[in-house]
């Protein structure tokens, strides 16, 4: 059962219990108003209590029934709400750990509520797109005043309940147990005549409403941008302030329909539950037994191997950090130090959480000092033979069931695996940079990768605050992968009118975090040289514009030698569109004959994105990524697409995979066009009618 009814004293309490959040499903909703119905047909009950069993009072709707047919089935939460508003003996919100979403708007049904401190209070609907549907725009305006309320809905942040313990929205704070105090206010008040007290009768108090609202659409307006979701809330919240509660929550409710219709909301939904999606794993089941992670090795002080190292010591767990120079390992160690105290030069550390973290910090010289750690994780120079000294010593010196990581980005795990005796303990972490900061982790399983080692990978991943999502074997893995096939179209089009500065700022414009060539020279042009001349030697038939090798042999590595694509001044990263790069694609479209036109910001867009698209098909035909969403997962967190278009293989779907097709063959018929064929899962998905998610 997913509620409990049970009389207590004379006080019927109804205890919603569908963990893990105890989510409103069908279920729930059906357990709350029948136990409503049994308290008011009983005559020895004279008030009814609300709480919540294990972790949560309540954290909202159910996830599990998202799209299904019971999310809107009856008693619908609005009905729910209704009831218990209605009920004549008067109803306590019992509240502790979780109130959020429809948790928090049910409890402003209630005519009175009781929390514990430490709750978190939230209305986070706007983090899917959507806004409060049951009432939340309106009650919470009343229960707490409307600046509060306000920024609460607008920025879906959970906010602690003895904050609020001053306003309406609280009877009382519990002391003690919750229950025993909840049901002694219950007594208190079901011997009280009623009517009992309606959130939706209390008016909403301000100065100047207009003033402040005004004021709250300016700011929204900078902040919130593409996202529709934040414009509304204000809007609702409005409705209610001049035309009352009836009128604005019907508002609510049309403002609700429109944006769970939109292709923002879309994208937000598809990234919550794909971030969830991503930490699972289909022959790998929850149950199986995970490796203990008690102390980490990280092999390489770096910039990558520092970054590491901190997620690490931020989740309290001891690292071992390896160098095999003295003055490199004093370096990294000083960065690692140096980044901490900024931190906590924001407010964001304690002096004291600083020092804590960096004693949980041993640096060394020597891979012996690695033999008791339960992950040793390498970040050292991107070459095979590197890789191969290290995994081989890793081999000699780690203890039996120690998990052995490479963070390499495009070399072959298998190969790497294949230099120990153990190459079912060998994995893939292949972090982003900066690693203490990106949000994404590339989980690469090898062909002998044992399960339990990547399902204590995705445990670890949880513990150190990153998005995993597991890849196969393959050159470049899935982000790199399709990046390579990104920048390739970003070159031809160099080659055939473009320039870097207005590339950037169509793809820049389309959402993305940063274009192309402005990428490239913060990561390092020397880095995509690299790889293009392994490229050269593996796969010669593979066709590149030669303009970004020409770029390198003429010094300019991007930002950290004053000049790539761009010029930079000294100690400043602004972007500085060069005469002398642009001169030098210009005179290279001339050597290679063609002839330089006009190129719009729409193809621009098109090219680069569905490139992306398509390589992603190629690795989900391969069975590199096992799901669309993890391809998208990886762009979001890792590559600075647009959150509010939810990845490169949901934008396809959004345009329509017909529309992504036609595009592809028209790109195919002009020069350059050999990466153009379609994917066979394009060609199939669009012949069907379907798109990459269903």
């Amino acid at each position: 059962m997913a509620v409990d009814y049970a009389v207590r004293d004379g006080i019927a309490v109804i205890t919603l219990d569908n963990p893990p959040v105890n989510g409103l499903g069908h279920s729930t909703r059906l357990g709350i108003v029948e136990g409503i119905e049994r308290a008011r047909d009983d005559a020895s009950v004279s008030a009814v209590v609300i709480t919540g069993a294990g972790r949560a009072f309540s954290g909202g709707a159910d996830i599990t029934e998202f799209n299904t047919p019971k999310a809107t089935q009856e008693p619908t939460l609005h009905t729910v709400i209704k009831a218990v508003e209605g009920s004549a003996k008067p109803i306590v919100a019992a509240i502790h750990s979780v109130a959020m979403g429809g948790g928090l708007e049910l409890a402003l049904g209630a005519h009175y509520r009781v929390a514990t401190p430490g709750a978190q209070i939230a209305l986070p609907e706007v983090k899917l797109g959507i806004l409060p549907g049951a009432g939340g725009t309106q009650r919470l305006p009343r229960a707490v005043g409307l600046e509060t309320a306000l920024n609460m809905i607008v920025s879906g942040t959970p906010v602690l309940s003895e904050k609020l313990a001053g306003t309406a929205l609280f009877d009382r704070m519990a002391e003690g147990d919750l229950l025993d105090e909840a049901v002694k206010f219950a007594k208190q008040v079901g011997a009280q005549d009623g009517p009992h007290p309606k959130v939706r009768d209390s008016a909403i108090e301000h100065p100047n409403a207009e003033g402040f609202i005004q004021f709250a659409r300016n700011s929204v307006a900078t902040i919130a941008k593409a996202f529709p979701a934040p414009h509304k809330c204000i809007d609702a919240i409005e409705a209610g302030v001049k035309n009352g509660f009836d009128r604005g929550l019907a508002f609510e409710r049309e403002c609700f329909l429109a944006l769970v219709q939109t292709p923002e909301s879309r994208a937000l939904r598809h990234a919550f539950f794909g971030e969830r999606a991503a930490g699972k794993i289909a022959d790998v089941p929850s149950s199986t037994p995970v490796r203990k992670i008690a102390r980490v090795g990280v092999i390489g002080a770096g910039m990558m191997g520092g970054g590491i190292a901190m997620n690490f010591v931020n989740a309290g767990l001891p690292v071992t950090l390896l160098e095999t120079k003295q003055d490199a390992l004093e370096r990294g160690v000083a960065t690692i130090r140096k980044n901490f105290e900024a931190q906590a030069k924001k407010g964001k550390l304690t002096t004291e959480k600083v020092e804590e973290r960096m004693a949980l910090l041993k640096p060394t010289l020597s891979y012996d000092d690695l033999a008791e750690a339960d992950l040793i994780i390498e970040a050292v120079f991107e070459e095979l033979g590197v890789k191969e000294h290290v995994f081989r010593k890793l081999d000699e010196v780690a203890k039996p069931g120690a998990i052995l990581a490479s963070n390499t980005s495009t070399l072959d795990l298998n190969a790497i695996a294949a230099f120990t005796k153990r190459p079912e303990d060998v994995v893939g972490m292949h972090f982003f940079s900066p690693a203490n900061v990106m949000k994404l982790l590339e989980v690469v399983r090898g062909e002998k990768t044992a399960k339990d080692v990547l399902a204590t990978v995705m445990q670890v991943a949880k513990q150190i605050k990153k998005t995993a999502v597991v890849s196969g074997v393959c050159d470049g893995f899935i982000g790199n992968r399709m990046i390579e096939q990104y920048v390739r179209q970003a070159l031809f089009m160099l080659d055939e009118g473009a320039l870097p500065a207005q590339i950037d700022r169509a793809i820049e414009k389309f959402g993305f975090a940063m274009g192309p060539f402005r990428m490239s020279d913060l990561a390092g042009n020397d880095i995509g040289w690299a790889i293009r001349k392994r490229r050269y030697q593996e796969q010669p038939e593979l066709h590149y514009s030669r303009i970004a090798d020409r770029l390198c042999e003429a010094g300019r590595f991007g930002q950290k030698t004053g000049g790539g694509w761009y010029d930079y001044q000294a100690g400043e990263r602004n972007a500085l569109p060069s005469k002398l790069v642009d001169d030098m694609i210009v005179a290279h479209s001339k050597e290679l004959g063609i002839g330089r036109r006009k190129i719009s910001d729409d193809e621009i867009v098109e090219r680069l994105v569905f490139s992306l698209v398509n390589e992603g098909a190629k690795i989900l035909d391969e069975g590199i990524a096992s799901k669309a969403s993890d391809i998208d997962m990886v762009y979001l967190t890792g590559y600075g697409f647009p959150l509010y278009r939810g990845g490169p293989m949901l934008y396809a779907d959004t345009v329509g995979l017909y529309n992504v097709e036609r595009a592809m063959r028209k790109y195919a018929a002009r020069p350059n066009g050999d990466a153009w064929a379609p994917a066979k899962r394009v060609t199939e998905l669009a012949a069907q009618g379907k798109g990459f998610n269903g």
